[in-house]
């Protein structure tokens, strides 16, 4: 009898230690911030091929654009270089899924299915929705409801492609990006184009093709920096630093730089 019940005081010994060393480890699992930091390094997931967002300068074959900037901005907060991974939209969100990068800033609409599988950072980008027309296009269309019938143009795998896929009537075309729909709607092919507004002000500005800025067709949409879940620390150090820059102008600065408004505010229709 004493021989078994030590044995059996032995082992709930043993099953406690085990637990001990378990939560103590799970407790003690890193926060992304520990291996950013002991890296040394910020792994950025990005399009490259998305201007004026991120792209490649052709002179120098640098990475360009408003979210290259915005990365280096909170890479210099963190006290940590910034590294990118060039990555096509349709496999990006997976690529963060699978610890390809740490985080993606790459105009990600923070939406309710996206908060199920990752955490965001606050918005650092408000746009509302544009429709892009012929620039000689005279048919005034004001609103999806206008649109039943007609062939709309946008992004595959885009916020903007879901929201028109929710329009009753209106004949959805999905394309790699913009230079595709914009050749189809210049051929007409396709009867209007949507984007956001800082989008459409940039293609109208920089695409040399006649196209021109239509009605305003929803709601101002806000965009974060997604990261894997249960990291606080890095939550933490990244919505400080993004809102630091907003205290101290270096966002506005930045913003101004590429379309010459604060875009961490929302835009009223013109």
């Amino acid at each position: 009898m004493t021989t078994f019940a030590n044995a059996r005081r032995l082992l709930a010994a043993g099953v406690m230690a085990v637990s001990a060393l378990a939560a103590g480890g799970a407790a003690h699992a890193a926060d992304l911030i520990d291996t950013v930091k002991e890296r040394g390094t910020l792994i950025v997931g990005v399009e490259g091929t998305y201007p004026p967002f991120n792209y490649v300068d052709t002179k120098t074959g640098e990475l360009e654009g408003f979210d290259i900037d915005v990365a280096n901005l909170i890479g210099d907060k963190l006290g940590v270089k910034v590294q990118f991974v060039k990555t096509e939209w349709s496999a990006i969100l997976a690529g963060l899924s699978s610890g390809k990068f740490d985080v993606i800033i790459n105009q990600v609409g923070i939406t309710p299915e996206r908060k199920q599988a990752f955490d965001f950072s606050v918005p650092y980008v408000a746009s509302s929705p544009q429709l892009i027309l012929r620039k000689n296009d005279d048919a005034g269309y004001t609103s999806f409801a206008d649109l039943k019938g007609k062939k709309l143009g946008v992004s595959q795998g885009s916020n903007y492609e879901a929201l028109a896929k929710a329009q009753e009537g209106v004949d959805v075309k999905s394309y790699p990006g913009a230079p595709e729909y914009l050749s189809d709607l210049v051929s007409r092919r396709v009867d209007a184009a949507l984007n956001d507004q800082l989008m459409t002000g940039y293609l109208v500005k920089t695409s040399n093709i006649p196209i021109k800025g239509g009605a305003i067709v929803g709601d101002p949409k806000f965009n974060g920096i997604p990261f894997r879940k249960g990291n606080p620390g890095f939550e933490a150090a990244v919505n400080k630093a993004l809102q630091d820059s907003f205290s101290s102008g270096e966002f506005a600065k930045i913003s101004e730089k590429w379309f010459g408004i604060d875009v961490s505010k929302v835009r009223k229709p013109e």
